[in-house]
């Protein structure tokens, strides 16, 4: 039977027929924790497995990225006992100066094509970047997979999301995706994989394809793949629920408003509004490609007295092509303040949070009230977020 991609990869790990609404088993390439969800994590398997050891260490990880290094003693605590057992079991720790655990993985090539990785990260599904079966799961399921290598999983129905057109020389990756946000809405891929093709998903750079596939999440979907010569595909036939059609033709840069990531506007609609502060990283926009844009309109620019601008490299490999490069220098002396690799700001309890009455642009993936603290997010690509910085207020890279 002719298959979809998600279909593909999860019967080459399956012993089951794999169908859409079909429970299966799958072998997981990968089974990991991240210092959120990793305590909790040791907890069960010690509980539940005493004395044992994980199926295989050498396909077993922990990364820290969240509160990295920890910023409470809650996660120091944490922290310290997934050390611990990674010590005693011989579980690779990537520790608090690697980065966020789904951009290392995919640098260090354990989410690679076809292969199946599950973790604590709800954000997980943003390895369909490179066609890899990405998913978070529950600190229970997660210490069932430390043990046995494997994990039930509902076979998701799949649908095509045909992207017609091309936009606008003005936008970016995440321009494209904030319009997805807002036309797929959180119904029309609830639940499903999607399989983006078109023009304007088959010219998505490596970093672009991960800012796609990071919002999946606020679309209510499993999971996103996206087209790309030479890339894993459906079979020929295959079937899906439903073929959507978009049309991003001359699309210009868009931002998200309060309260959510799927209210979407063009940025002319949101112009002039006054912004105190802003946060260029996460998993959505955290690569060297997004802070090099942030980086052309900084250069010669000095950030507005009175705001805030913190850069959050990925992982540890961007910091250092950030510095190779000269970026690192032209976002210092714009005034940036530039933290180490890792989530950052993106949720509440970590470096750069908002307060009540501040407004922030970000580059981050969630604009939900209360994720960044208690001021008020919108959300736009890094030129417009570095724009806006220089303006004090949302404004375009053409604007200044």
């Amino acid at each position: 039977m002719a298959k979809t991609i998600i279909e593909k990869i999860i019967q080459s790990h399956s012993p089951d027929e794999v169908a859409p609404g079909r429970i299966v088993w799958m072998d997981l390439d990968v089974r990991s924790a991240r210092d959120f969800g990793g305590a909790n994590v040791v907890k069960n398997f010690e509980r539940e497995y005493p004395g044992e050891s994980p199926a295989d260490a050498r396909k077993t990880f922990f990364t820290f990225d969240l509160c990295a290094p920890a910023c409470s003693l809650k996660y120091a605590d944490n922290q310290q006992l997934c050390r611990d057992f990674a010590r005693k079991h011989g579980i690779r720790v990537y520790d608090v100066d690697a980065g966020i655990g789904s951009h290392v993985m995919i640098e260090e090539g354990l989410a690679a094509p076809g292969t199946t990785v599950v973790g604590t990260d709800s954000h997980l599904n943003i390895l369909g970047a490179v066609e890899c079966f990405g998913q978070g799961m529950g600190d229970v399921d997660i210490a069932f997979a430390f043990k046995t290598g494997r994990a039930w999983f509902e076979v998701p129905e799949s649908v095509k999301v045909v992207l017609k057109g091309t936009p606008s020389a003005q936008a970016g990756a995440k321009d494209l995706t904030l319009f997805l946000c807002r036309e797929l809405g959180t119904k029309k891929i609830a639940l499903r994989s999607a399989e983006f093709s078109g023009p304007a998903a088959e010219a998505l750079s490596p970093a672009g394809r991960i800012t796609l596939c990071s919002m999946i999440t606020e679309m209510a979907g499993i999971i996103g793949f996206v087209s790309r010569e030479g890339g894993l595909a459906a079979d020929l036939g295959a079937a899906y629920t439903a073929v959507v059609e978009v049309d991003v033709t001359g699309l210009p840069p868009q931002v998200a408003v309060p309260p959510s990531p799927n209210t979407v506007k063009p940025l002319a609609g949101v112009k002039g509004i006054k912004i105190d502060s802003g946060f260029i990283g996460s998993c959505t926009n955290g690569r060297t490609e997004d802070l090099a844009r942030a980086a052309e309109v900084l250069r010669g620019r000095k950030v507005k007295p009175g705001v805030m601008l913190k850069v959050v490299p990925a992982t540890r490999r961007v910091y250092e092509e950030i510095l190779e490069r000269g970026i690192l220098e032209t976002l210092f002396r714009s005034g940036a303040i530039v933290i180490n690799p890792g989530c950052g700001g993106c949720a509440e309890g970590h470096a750069g949070l908002t307060g009540k009455g501040e407004t922030q642009i970000s580059t981050g993936n969630r604009n939900f009230p209360g994720k960044q603290g208690k001021g008020k997010t919108y959300l736009a690509g890094p030129a417009v977020a570095a724009a806006s910085c220089v303006a004090g207020e949302i404004r375009g890279p053409e604007d200044l």
